[in-house]
């Protein structure tokens, strides 16, 4: 009898002593301002860069540009209407590009970079690469117009990159590779 009062007793008093315990506050209260401020720069910073480039876009008379749903433009340099097939997940493409400054300026050419490989979708590489290259088939040479935030950003690449650039590449997408997966749906 006496265990059933101590023990109903203790669940009482840890009952009455959970229910008096207040929620700690935080110790320091953020109010978001940096967070607002640095959207507000980026949105400025996209803005400039697109002015930039459609007003570049507006002066090349010579190409009819295609602007992208991931936020950039290219034209073709070479199409291959022939090809019907364009990179799937898994796939790796061989490809070859230079990069340069919207003005023209080389950063790097195609014989610095060499041939590359990419796994679509399994592989890090800049966004703008990554997109524009899904949209090529193989043959094709595109050149593209990627503003910073999906080239290399705010970081740069470390070497000739610098921080918040604009670049154009013109890209050649020398083979696909299907992936295993893909040739079993296309049977």
């Amino acid at each position: 009898m006496y265990k059933k009062i101590i023990l109903l007793g203790i669940i009482f008093l840890a009952i009455v002593s959970c229910a008096q315990q207040e929620a700690r506050k935080p110790i320091n209260v953020r109010s978001g301002t940096f967070l607002k401020e640095s959207v507000e720069r980026n949105k400025a910073l996209i803005a400039q860069e697109e002015a930039m480039i459609q007003d570049f876009i507006k002066k090349d008379t010579a190409h009819t540009y295609i602007a992208s749903k991931n936020g950039f433009w290219y034209f073709y340099e070479k199409s291959s209407p022939e090809e019907t097939y364009t990179p799937q997940k898994g796939d790796t493409l061989r490809y070859e590009y230079n990069i340069a400054k919207i003005a023209g300026d080389t950063i790097y050419t195609k014989q610095e970079i060499g041939i590359q490989e990419y796994v679509v979708n399994k592989q890090q590489i800049i966004a703008g690469l990554r997109y524009g290259l899904q949209l090529m088939k193989k043959g094709e040479t595109v050149t593209f117009l990627f503003p910073s935030h999906v080239a290399y950003g705010y970081h740069g690449d470390n070497k000739k990159v610098g921080t918040n650039i604009p670049i154009q590449s013109t890209i050649t997408l020398l083979n696909i590779k299907k992936d295993n997966k893909n040739l079993e749906t296309e049977n």
